[in-house]
């Protein structure tokens, strides 16, 4: 360690002895930064910086000095959203507190009662702890809770990024303005992340209403060289997704045209490249997760060499995902894992080679993510490796097909990952369901409360919900009556009710989001399978689903099943069901690449074609000037807006009683009866200058809207503003009318 380390020597002499056991050349520029601020424990701290570049040690060294300076023992807790992250931990700071006599305590839902109980006789040292599991203290110990945390330092808020602007990110900001009520002081708090697009956001998520006084220490300090390879792949072959009750270790049905299919030369390119060394492959979805695992574990059993490719992901037990982060983990055979976003996260897998993305990933943030997993061994690059396939053009391509749309989207995020552009967080939520949850964690925490003491406690000015009004609170709280999930007693004290105490009792009550759920797609009494749903349908929509287009004829929400019929070979789906919605600067930047003629140096020779093809037919069809086209039975609108401008435009229209669909390029309108494209136009033009309508009237009789835990608790007003606060940009889309109603382009 060099003399010119200042924040060095700040810390404890215990830690400075360890740090040269460790055999460290410096500290890292974000811990240099972070020491002397946390040191204080006067700030709110954001630690921003890459992956592996010592986020966890630049707040828990110097935290750790503070509690060895404090005149008697104290807390520090650590919260992070997932249990492997804490196991890690635990194992990283266990070795340190060992030596300074500091103990270290996990807590989660596989960590014994025993244990958990030696931690509440004395609870001082670090506590690494789940959203869940603090939930579940304030509901079961909730007397206890000011005495747990009466010597808190610090709070540590791991992978803040995949908090914010979620409803479980709302849950950890609840719970820890309620430990700060308990115990009547403020907490320094320290967030950690990697990949957050807003500091300004963060900081205000971090410290609600006070986001302008945390310190920010935003390193950049990396001398990782980036790789970056797309390769495109022609399907020539029609190709079946594996059913999503299949698990990894069933063969699926084959033909012999599936040998020339864009999954197998892809999976046999990634059998080439990727074996002898450990590697993450990120398809997009589940179902692909199992189709790849079964054709490389297959030519492995063909050529009769060791299997290296396992399989990661939530559908899979526990035990099979244990064995494959084992895999990753052990040096002495190489893996590699093919995955959902359940490896996304900071997860300590070991040295991983490269990241390989088949198809686009759900965001710039999320590839962004993915790729800090590659390049961390000093004087390794960071390898991407991605694949998109497309179809061959038939001789009446939809525009969808013939602008290549998933090559232009893949080279886009790739773009603006290069530029350093990722998505801000969404902080608009309503978080509605989010409330309900902790109204009634607060009833089990005190034992009752009066409905002024539970908005005091949750929606005032300084409280986790302040935008929730007195009348939706008491709206709110109304509807959990009726839903049998409070009471009142004769006081006007708030209970359980007979419901609403057979949730809280149950283990599910502690997580804040819903479990994963899909819909069932149903055709002529068969069930192809299942989809995961993350926008607004309607019947009469389009959907892709096993690579062909259905069209929506019924939705049923209590059953969660949607039935479908299939669609003319030529209408291109609108909904593809692949999970993200896609951010209005992505769409933009597809706009320009599609537009200029610049050569992309990541993309081969055959991703390339397929982007010259899409800008050939962008040309062709005069999409730079064009915003609507008439297609005869519907009038198409291209808007190259975000998922969230997009359906919020597509609500609007949908208002007026035009039928609507959202998609890719823009927003759809049927004609039906005798309307013409006039009709539509000048509809438009009434919508710009009507102005936009509130969430309720703008979302009366849609379907579908339910997509948070509790939601089904909400009267119908609260539901449309939660959904419309979560998923609709009514503000981008009235731009957008405003901007084409003004420039008068809203012509054929």
């Amino acid at each position: 360690m060099t003399d010119t380390s200042s924040s060095f020597f700040l810390l404890d002499e215990r830690i400075q002895r360890f740090i040269w056991a460790e055999g460290w050349e410096s500290l890292r520029d974000a811990q240099e930064a972070a020491i002397p601020l946390v040191l204080q424990a006067e700030h709110d701290v954001i630690v921003a910086a890459a992956t592996a570049s010592g986020k966890t040690e630049a707040a828990f060294l110097p935290a750790l000095t503070h509690l060895l300076q404090a005149d008697r023992g104290g807390l520090i807790v650590y919260v992070s959203p997932l249990k492997a992250l804490i196991n890690d931990q635990f194992g990283r700071l266990e070795r340190l507190c060992e030596r300074l006599e500091i103990p270290v305590w996990p807590w989660h839902g596989d960590i014994s009662s025993s244990r958990k109980a030696r931690f509440l006789t004395k609870p001082e040292g670090v506590l690494l702890i789940t959203p869940e599991s603090l939930e579940a203290m304030f509901c079961n110990r909730g007397t206890a809770v000011a005495a747990i945390f009466a010597h808190l330092h610090y709070v540590v808020i791991d992978e803040l990024h995949a908090l914010i602007g979620e409803e479980r990110g709302k849950q950890v900001q609840s719970l820890l303005h309620r430990i700060e009520v308990a115990i009547r002081r403020r907490v320094p708090r320290i967030g950690l992340s990697a990949t957050l697009g807003d500091m300004g956001l963060a900081a205000e998520y971090l410290r609600p209403g006070e986001g302008t006084q945390v310190a920010i220490v935003h390193s950049e300090d990396t001398e990782t060289e980036l790789r970056i390879l797309v390769k495109g792949y022609e399907n020539l072959v029609e190709t079946r997704l594996m059913p999503e009750d299949k698990v990894y270790s069933e063969e699926p049905e084959e033909s012999e045209d599936d040998e020339l299919s864009a999954p197998r030369l892809i999976s046999l390119h990634l059998f080439n490249v990727l074996r002898g060394s450990n590697n993450l492959i990120f398809p997009n979805s589940r179902r692909e997760v199992e189709r790849y695992t079964h054709l490389l574990a297959e030519q492995s059993t063909r050529l009769r060499v060791p299997n290296e490719f396992y399989p990661h992901h939530g559908s899979l037990s526990k035990e099979i995902r244990e064995e494959t982060e084992m895999a990753l983990k052990q040096n002495e055979h190489p893996a590699t894992a093919i995955c959902t976003n359940t490896l996304e996260l900071g997860i300590d897998i070991g040295a991983v080679k490269s990241i390989v993305q088949i198809g686009t990933s759900p965001s710039v943030a999320s590839l962004r993510q993915r790729l800090g997993r590659s390049g961390r061994r000093r004087g390794e690059p960071a390898i991407l490796r991605a694949y998109c396939i497309e179809e061959a053009l038939s001789s009446r391509p939809t525009i969808e097909s013939a602008l290549r749309l998933g090559t232009v989207k893949m080279a886009a995020m790739i773009s603006l990952l290069l530029e350093g552009w990722f998505e801000p967080p969404r902080t608009a939520g309503a978080h509605f369901s989010t409330l309900v949850q902790q109204i009634l964690s607060a009833i089990a925490q005190y034992g009752g409360l009066a409905v002024g003491q539970l908005y005091n406690l949750l929606s005032s000015e300084k409280a986790p919900f302040p935008a929730v009004s007195k009348n939706d609170f008491v709206a709110l709280v109304r509807a959990m009556g009726k839903e049998e999930l409070l009471m009142q007693d004769s006081s006007g004290v708030l209970l359980h009710g007979q419901l609403g105490e057979k949730f809280v009792n149950h283990y599910t009550f502690y997580a804040a989001f819903p479990d994963e759920e899909e819909y069932r797609i149903v055709t002529g009494g068969k069930a192809l399978g299942t989809l995961p749903v993350d926008q607004m349908l309607i019947d009469g929509q389009r959907i892709l689903f096993a690579g062909k287009t259905w069209l929506i004829e019924e939705i049923d929400e209590e059953k969660k099943t949607i039935y479908v019929k299939r669609a003319s070979a030529n209408q291109p789906p609108l909904f593809k069901g692949e999970g993200g919605r896609t951010h209005t600067q992505v769409r933009q930047r597809m706009r320009e690449l599609l537009a200029s003629g610049e050569r992309l140096v990541f993309l081969d020779k055959e991703a390339h074609r397929f982007l010259d093809e899409g800008r050939e037919n962008y040309a062709r069809h005069q999409m730079a000037m064009k915003t609507l086209h008439n297609e005869g039975r519907s009038v198409r609108l291209f808007t190259w807006l975000g998922d969230a401008g997009n359906e919020a435009l597509a609500c609007l229209l949908t208002n007026r009683g035009f039928q609507a669909l959202h998609g890719e390029l823009g927003v759809e309108v049927r004609k039906e009866n005798d309307m013409t494209a006039e009709d539509i136009a000048n509809a438009l033009y009434d919508v710009a200058l009507d102005g936009p309508l509130e969430a309720e009237e703008l979302l009366k009789g849609a379907k579908n809207l339910a997509r948070e835990k509790w939601d089904w608790v909400l009267p119908e007003n609260l539901l449309a503003r939660g959904y419309a606060s979560n998923y609709l940009d009514l503000n981008e889309a009235m731009n957008w009318l405003r901007q084409m109603t003004t420039a008068e382009v809203l012509s054929f």
